[in-house]
Formats: structure tokens, sequence, C-alpha cells
């Protein structure tokens, strides 16, 4: 296995792990802020999704799928326009509701379709390149890539904690 097969298998984890649990959750569940947290279970879907697209459509020189299909519209009044999570507030995150889980899932899988394909179509040479300079070592793209994935995979894994507690009621 070379650098771009493993970076488009680490690119399709996000989604594997979501599917196994997502069936099992519901809209209460999806939205609940156990132990007053508040990062609910959409929150977390939502930005594992959010922050791939938008770093990733910047690397590509792309639009986002959050715009291109009109996202925000289909997951409803509680999810933010703009933005992906980053620096939220606790107010801000609390405020991230989301009525059917159904096409938050849709866009993470979106998301993870345009990261196949991106990832697919670079040359393993494009994994060196600098992205961000700003950085101590400077950032390249393979780099950027891992730190993307492991991002969403980190959300997913934390949805899916937080969606095998006990329910208390």
């Amino acid at each position: 296995m070379d650098a771009i097969e493993t970076l488009v298998d680490l690119a399709q984890r996000p989604l594997a792990q979501l599917d196994l649990f997502w069936d099992g959750v519901g809209p209460e569940q999806l939205n609940a802020h156990p132990a007053g947290h508040p990062n609910s279970i959409a929150w977390l879907v939502w930005h594992a999704g959010r922050q791939a697209d938008a770093q990733l459509a910047e690397l590509a020189g792309a639009d986002q799928v959050w715009t291109t299909g009109e996202w925000a519209g289909r997951l409803g009044e509680g999810v933010p326009a703009a933005g992906h999570g980053f620096g939220h507030s606790p107010e801000e995150a609390r405020a991230v509701v989301v009525p059917d889980a159904a096409p938050l899932r849709d866009y993470l899988e979106a998301v993870t379709g345009r990261a196949v394909d991106y990832v697919s179509g670079l040359r393993p040479d494009a994994l060196d390149e600098v992205v961000d300079p700003h950085w101590d070592p400077p950032v390249t793209r393979g780099v950027r890539l891992v730190s993307i994935f492991a991002d969403a995979l980190q959300h997913v894994g934390q949805a899916g904690y937080v969606a095998g507690m006990p329910q208390v009621g």
C-alpha cells in the first residue's frame, strides 16, 4: 500500500466509524448535551464534516461541498450557514440543532466522496508540497491531510462514545 492508498483509506474511516452506530441515534440523543457539555452528537458530526470540507476545498482550490450542495438548508435552521465550528463558544455549539440525522450523515458521505476523489488524484510527490509555511516546520499537503482526517475521526469517535452512553432519564 502506498501513501496515496493509505490516505484514501484514512479519508473513508470517519464515515465507516459513523455507520457503526448511526442507525441507533434518534433525534433526542442527536441533540442532547450529556453532563451539560456544549458538543452534542449533531455538533460533533457536523464539525467533522465541515472542517474536512473547508480544508479540503482550500487544498483543492475548489468550492466547498457545503455550498455547492446547499447543505445548510438541508440540515435545518439550527445549523449555521457559515463557519465550521473552530472557535465556537459553548453557546454557539449548543445552538447547533439538527432535526433529522439522515442529512447529517449524507453530508459526511458527500465530504468523504470529495476527499477520496481529491486524494486519489494526487501524485505521491504532491504530499511533500508545503501548503502552509506559517508553522515550524512548515505544513506539507500530506501532513495537512492526515490532520484533517484525524480530526474528523476523533470527532466521530467522540460522537460514538456519547451514542453508547446509557440513557439517563
